[in-house]
């Protein structure tokens, strides 16, 4: 076998991820095969808060379970589950958000800067994650929030960007306030 490409190196690097299985990436370690149309959200928002407000409210069970219950899915009548909110402080860690229907690890957090997730909804299939990146930059005396989503299923994209508006962004602005 011949020397792998750099791009080849890295995205056998990335496919491997701890074990998980992220959607639409393929490696062969004889060719180089590379998506062009997976799909992939981003959004930027500012809020009135400092950094370590913004991380807090992502991170801490109790402050995030009270930002969930203002968000849209609560509102409509998304039924309690068995599954409290669990978020780990930890790399690698787990957590179980809105009612057990989003689950995932922690794959990197940096305190007040960055926080970086093996994201899925429970009714995917087994063993798909999504990587959801949140980078927290200072802003005066608030934050920008620099959110990044890939490697969820095809065709979800619309209905995932909503769902993190309804129920991510705009009702930790409310808790922020």
């Amino acid at each position: 076998m011949g020397v792998m490409s750099r791009r080849q190196v890295m995205l056998t690097g990335t496919a491997g991820l701890g074990g998980l299985a992220l959607h639409g990436v393929r490696v062969r370690a004889e060719t180089e095969e590379i998506s062009h149309t997976s799909e992939s959200i981003h959004q930027e928002l500012s809020f009135k808060a400092s950094r370590n407000h913004v991380y807090d409210a992502l991170m801490e069970t109790a402050q995030f379970d009270k930002v969930t219950r203002l968000g849209a899915a609560m509102k409509s009548g998304m039924p309690r589950g068995s599954a409290n909110t669990e978020i780990s402080q930890q790399v690698g860690g787990a957590f179980t958000i809105f009612n057990g229907h989003i689950i995932g690890r922690h794959i990197e957090l940096v305190p007040n800067e960055r926080i970086v997730q093996a994201w899925r909804v429970v009714d995917w299939a087994p063993g798909i994650f999504s990587i959801a990146r949140f980078e927290l930059i200072e802003q005066g005396s608030g934050t920008r929030l620099v959110f990044n989503h890939i490697g969820f299923p095809k065709g979800l994209a619309e209905h995932l960007a909503a769902g993190w508006k309804g129920n991510y962004w705009e009702p930790l602005e409310k808790f922020l306030a």
